[in-house]
């Protein structure tokens, strides 16, 4: 067993601090029933989410021009400017496919269990 004098130790305890100020932990409850998705320099962030049936996502554009989500034939949300945000309650299971029809190249899916 290695003893540490005080400079180890409050190095040590100094790193442990540091770690848990600057990796904050982010879970999911199984009973949260809604998530976000950011729009981010021509991103969706996360790009792919799994979800369970009855959850609302909610879209925010934080980029400064605008995007719109779209998921054919399910849902669309109008043009979204810096800020705006745009939700979808998912009811039935499936992937739901979708894109920013302004930037086709945007993608995104949400997959719904």
């Amino acid at each position: 067993m290695k003893t540490l004098n005080r400079r180890d130790f409050a190095v040590d305890l100094g790193l442990s601090l540091a770690a848990a100020v600057l990796l904050p932990v982010t879970t999911a409850r199984a009973d949260d029933t809604s998530m976000e998705v950011h729009i981010d320099n021509f991103v969706f962030q996360p790009p792919e989410l799994k979800i369970k049936v009855g959850t609302t996502v909610t879209w925010t554009n934080r980029d400064d021009i605008p995007h719109t989500v779209v998921s054919a034939g399910k849902f669309r949300s109008k043009t979204l400017d810096t800020d705006d945000k745009f939700s979808f309650t998912f009811t039935d299971a499936g992937d739901y496919k979708y894109f920013c029809s302004l930037h086709p190249h945007m993608t995104g899916m949400i997959k719904v269990e």
